[in-house]
Formats: structure tokens, C-alpha cells, sequence
């Protein structure tokens, strides 16, 4: 069974524009895991255009035209989030990371064993904007489709309203111990 969906919060990084919406971690969201438990599981909730890999890339990068769920089918995995300074976090068999568009993302340790499977809300495309490349033209462009994108119909393990995204401040400098605290900021 599904553990309590953590949430992480970020802020911009320099060059990274992350989100103001929390990164929203399932623990076991798919028990036990396996590539097509995880696969069906995200298409029942509308989180297609799946790719199954061996991790996901080692250096940071995030993507501006579509947030993106992970869903470890095999093995363990370690990412460094939100670039210097954030959070690295280990997830294993059966967790699923909702990851907002703009947060920065990178693998920085796994088993020999692991395999993930990737979806996007109602499939659409991403992009793949690396933290070693961005300009101040990029990062301008990024952060005007990010801002344009919709928050998905459903989250990707229990098919629910994402009302943790619903909820969140309207902008990334909001006082984020309110939202914590569970308080309804003024």
C-alpha cells in the first residue's frame, strides 16, 4: 500500500527555474513495482507517451513543455533535485516522482538492476533543456511555456484531482511555511 505523498518544494536555482508547484512523491505508489504494473497504471490516469530506460540521464536537465512522473519498476535510484544546494533523494521499486515542469533533475546513483518508466499527462512531448546550456534567452523562453502549461486532470498513481498543485502559491517567492504548516495563506 501507497504510503502519504511526500511533497518537496523549490524556488529558482540560478539559471533553473523549478516550480511553484511541490514535487510530489509517491512511496510504493505501485506496489512492488514492474514495468508493466507501472505502465498501466499511468495510462489508466492519462500519463502517456511512456518510455522505459535504465534510469534517466546523469547530468541536470528539465523540461519546459510538459511536467513528467517516474515510476521505478526494478532496482533503486538516486537523484540529485532542484540543482545546487537541493534535495537528493533515493527512490526504489514500486515510488513514483511527479516532477513539475522546471525542476531540475539528474541521476546520480543506481542499481544494476533498475528500470524506469516515464509518462507525461495526455502524452504530450518534451523537451530537454540541460542546466550546463542555458542562456538568459533560454531561460526566458522556458519559463513562458512552463507558466502556459496546464496542471494535469489527474495525478499518475491514484487518478485524483492534483489538488497539492491545485492548493500551491501562485508564485515561487510565496512564504512556502504557510503551505507547510498546512495554513491557508493570507
Amino acid at each position: 500500500m501507497a504510503n502519504a505523498t511526500e511533497l518537496y518544494w523549490s524556488k529558482p536555482n540560478g539559471m533553473l527555474p523549478n516550480s511553484r508547484f511541490p514535487l510530489l512523491v509517491y512511496r510504493n505508489g505501485v506496489e512492488g513495482g514492474g514495468e508493466d504494473a507501472v505502465r498501466e497504471r499511468f495510462r489508466a490516469n492519462g500519463w502517456l507517451n511512456n518510455w522505459r530506460y535504465p534510469g534517466i540521464y546523469d547530468y541536470p536537465h528539465f523540461h519546459s513543455t510538459t511536467h513528467e512522473c517516474l515510476g521505478v519498476a526494478t532496482g533503486w535510484m538516486v537523484l540529485d533535485l532542484f540543482g545546487k544546494g537541493g534535495e537528493r533523494l533515493k527512490f526504489s521499486a514500486g515510488d513514483v516522482v511527479l516532477m513539475p515542469a522546471g525542476v531540475s533533475h539528474a541521476m546520480v546513483g543506481h542499481s544494476d538492476d533498475v528500470m524506469v518508466v516515464g509518462g507525461y499527462p495526455e502524452g504530450r512531448d518534451w523537451d530537454n533543456i540541460q542546466e550546463n546550456h542555458i542562456t538568459e534567452d533560454t531561460r526566458r523562453a522556458a519559463a513562458k511555456r512552463i507558466m502556459m502549461l496546464p496542471i494535469p486532470a489527474k495525478d499518475p498513481v491514484f487518478g485524483k484531482v492534483l489538488q497539492e498543485w491545485i492548493d500551491a502559491p501562485s508564485s515561487v517567492d510565496a512564504d512556502l511555511n504557510d503551505f507547510r504548516d498546512g495554513l491557508d495563506p493570507v
